[in-house]
């Protein structure tokens, strides 16, 4: 089975509300028609590269591609894991962590994107909590970094409500302009005492030399 020899197929983190998984078929076709519908609104832009200023189609066919991507370019020691977060059976984003180095520098970096009928409700933070959960308990982190521009103080938010601390600022060119990131740093001792939403994982133990790991001990 292909499992077998990919993994990561059956990985899941649950929350009280959510699932996420690696999308198969259907649930990959449902997560690029939410990129079409809409992320957010067209004169804001909060991802570094602007792919949802394409058209709806173009803009459903690059989550497509992109998702292929990333698990063709998956190496130990540069990986991201692209969840899709179902809520009720129902797909409602893209949850995000990755490291390079990580059996090195047990560090992280998440990023996230929400369909907007769905924003609004929470989810963001749970999600969130989940590869938290992941990469911290699962994986053994020492620390987790996020990022998010100076308008867009939702994705903030969701950072400081789990302990993440300020870790400077940086400027970058998004659209042509000069735009402010504001960087964000979740040290194993803050996320331990903030922690609130409970996480199960399932089918982590055959995955972990694929993250950089020692295989576990059987």
């Amino acid at each position: 089975m292909l499992i077998d020899h990919w993994p990561v197929l059956g990985l899941r983190l649950r929350t009280p509300r959510l699932e996420l998984r690696l999308p198969g078929d259907a649930e990959l076709a449902a997560l690029a028609a939410l990129a079409a519908d809409g992320i957010h609104e067209p004169d804001r832009m909060p991802f570094m590269v602007p792919w949802t200023d394409l058209p709806p189609a173009e803009r459903a066919r690059s989550v497509v591609q992109h998702h292929w991507r990333r698990l063709g370019s998956w190496a130990p020691d540069d990986w991201a894991l692209n969840l899709t977060v179902l809520a009720d059976g129902q797909v409602v984003g893209l949850q995000t962590v990755a490291a390079r180095n990580f059996g090195v520098l047990r560090q992280v970096s998440t990023g996230s994107w929400l369909g907007a009928r769905h924003q609004g409700r929470g989810i963001g933070t749970e999600m969130r909590a989940a590869v938290l959960h992941l990469a911290f308990a699962g994986l053994g982190a020492d620390e987790a970094v996020s990022a998010a521009f100076a308008d867009n103080p939702a994705s903030s938010a969701v950072s400081r409500k789990h302990g993440y601390r300020p870790d400077g600022i940086e400027h970058v060119v998004v659209r042509g302009r000069r735009v402010t990131s504001h960087r964000y740093r979740l040290t194993r001792a803050d996320w331990e005492a903030g922690r609130t939403t409970p996480v199960t994982i399932d089918g982590l133990a055959p995955c972990l030399p694929l993250f950089g790991l020692p295989a576990a001990e059987r």
